[in-house]
């Protein structure tokens, strides 16, 4: 699923809330601040479907301390993150979402906090999931793909069958991916300097944390040049080995050419 698709949260809790106003009685007076509370609720969806973002969560804070103890207050409060995160308020809406699964570990859309966790924090706009425009996910700061990976994986790990982990277990994969290359594109920068010690070891730090990557191939052949340079030559021909036993037809290895483009743009 794409970060510009649009979500619709507010409808994530919707067989529960319907239970829990089923069961609140007849009360008038608890039928009154229901309505109005179920009023706000309405107006601020309509914002959310709207765009209407920043309207909305004014909306949904009211709500959150109207209806506090509720699962409505809690499907306001994931309706506020999501908001924050679609106004590109990124730590706002993380600190939100953390909130949420100190507040309510045991929710039912526990799940669903984790996911927009991930989602938050995931380089959007970028790789498979958006428009590459030209941008080199690798040479972003790699911190919040490390936070969103974290929140993947525990979505996965703790909610296996939730219709979320799927896609989460594919962005995992690209995240990683990701990683691996912005080690290698360090690596590069460094060899182009001339600083070859550090090219080696940025290089080889990505094939020992990624070695399943794409990106490995790369790292690989910047180990075996940056000895070469540095005279190292029992330490060249042993990249250069595993070089061409894992990537016989590399391009790297019968030309010592970089692709043209990066392989995360094959995707």
């Amino acid at each position: 699923m794409s970060p510009n698709k649009p979500w619709r949260p507010w409808a994530l809790l919707a067989p529960l809330l319907l239970a829990l106003l089923a069961a609140c009685g007849s009360d008038p007076k608890r039928d009154d601040g229901r309505e109005a509370v179920d009023k706000l609720y309405a107006e601020a969806r309509d914002d959310l479907a709207a765009g209407s973002y920043e309207r909305a969560i004014k909306t949904l804070e009211r709500i959150e301390g109207r209806a506090a103890g509720t699962l409505l207050a809690q499907q306001a409060l994931l309706d506020t993150a999501y908001a924050q995160w679609r106004i590109g308020e990124r730590v706002q809406a993380t600190a939100t979402v953390d909130r949420f699964i100190k507040l309510h570990p045991s929710s039912p859309a526990l799940d669903y906090a984790l996911y927009l966790k991930g989602l938050i924090n995931f380089n959007d706009n970028l790789g498979l999931f958006g428009n590459l425009a030209g941008q080199n996910l690798s040479e972003r700061d790699q911190q919040a793909s490390r936070d969103a990976y974290q929140a993947f994986k525990q979505l996965v790990e703790q909610f296996p069958a939730s219709k979320y982990s799927s896609d989460a277990r594919l962005r995992m994969d690209y995240i990683v991916n990701a990683l691996a290359e912005h080690e290698v594109h360090v690596a590069r920068y460094y060899f182009r300097r001339t600083a070859y010690v550090a090219a080696a070891n940025r290089a080889q730090q990505a094939v020992r944390d990624y070695p399943q990557s794409p990106a490995t191939e790369e790292a690989l052949y910047i180990m075996v040049a940056s000895y070469d340079k540095l005279g190292l030559a029992e330490l060249r021909d042993d990249a250069d080995r595993v070089l061409k036993k894992n990537f016989p037809k590399s391009r790297f290895v019968e030309g010592g050419e970089r692709p043209a483009r990066p392989w995360w743009k094959f995707w």
